[in-house]
């Protein structure tokens, strides 16, 4: 029987440590998990964007979802992200999912057609038809091409209640309140996170519910301080914390796959892990690690 979860808080999307051969590296990944587990996440996502989900086979993606569910072993909500061009493709690994124990499915829409919003409703339906998991969307245009639209999201939702929530990973903060206001006003379970590290303030101050950034895999601290503050009304702390996270967003300019320079964080941060990455993303250079640190100073994180 499927177990009653709440999606709400941080919810780090977890990148997905990897040997050097480019297979999956159990023990990196399970100190990666107990880390984020102890500093007091409230989830874990993994095989997103930074879980290079998009460089995997299907049986690779298959087996990072078995590990992470078994390892983590009910301590936390565990979301495993589905997502494909292809609607097949994505029932498959969302019944996986379903059948590994995972709590819920994260699934960005295709990202090669830019389909029309027929088939695009008829794309996330036939999935939601196929599995009883909550589903949370993913939306992120700057890398499909196509924007999940307010109105599209409630249109889904109306039709499918395993449709719980979304990521918002837009640099709009007129995005992310009209989602929470138009969503919400209609079902007010669902759950709206952020996807950009330095929009959670404000969208909790909007009546969202929390962030899925990447910065939670080595800063934790600062999401989850701003978080907790929130809660407790303490708007000083959470500003405080807010000023420093804002200097995060810079790291992921630094290289396109980004996912390397959030590995090199985690080392510099105190993580030993392994920070080799899949093709076509590659290690990053020294320069540019000089310069991540320089970042992360600024945040306070050195």
């Amino acid at each position: 029987m499927q177990r009653a979860v709440t999606f709400q808080g941080i919810i780090p999307p977890v990148s997905t440590i990897i040997n050097e051969n480019g297979s999956l590296d159990e023990k990196g990944m399970g100190k990666l998990i107990d880390f984020l587990i102890e500093s007091g996440v409230n989830g874990l996502f993994f095989l997103g964007t930074g879980g290079e989900f998009s460089q995997m086979s299907v049986q690779e993606r298959k087996r990072v979802a078995e590990f992470s569910v078994d390892y983590v072993n009910g301590r936390v909500p565990v979301l495993i992200g589905t997502g494909s061009t292809s609607t097949n493709e994505v029932i498959e690994l969302s019944q996986h999912a379903e059948k590994a124990g995972a709590d819920a499915v994260v699934m960005i829409n295709p990202y090669y057609w830019s389909l029309s919003e027929d088939n695009l409703f008829l794309h996330y339906d036939q999935i939601a038809q196929s599995i009883n998991l909550p589903i949370l969307l993913y939306n992120f245009p700057n890398l499909t091409g196509q924007d999940l639209s307010p109105e599209f999201v409630l249109k889904l939702v109306d039709k499918n209640q395993n449709i719980v929530g979304i990521k918002e990973t837009v640099d709009q903060a007129g995005h992310i309140r009209e989602m929470i206001l138009k969503v919400k006003e209609n079902h007010s379970q669902f759950k709206v996170f952020c996807g950009f590290d330095d929009h959670l303030l404000n969208t909790l101050a909007l009546g969202g519910d929390g962030a899925i950034s990447a910065s939670a895999n080595f800063a934790p601290q600062l999401t989850i301080g701003i978080y907790r503050a929130f809660q407790e009304g303490n708007m000083q702390e959470a500003l405080e914390l807010h000023q420093r996270l804002a200097h995060l967003p810079l790291i992921y300019k630094l290289d396109s796959p980004f996912v390397n320079v959030v590995k090199e964080a985690m080392k510099l941060t105190g993580l030993n892990i392994s920070t080799h990455v899949l093709p076509p993303a590659r290690a990053l250079s020294i320069e540019k690690k000089e310069q991540l640190a320089q970042l992360l100073k600024k945040a306070g994180l050195l």
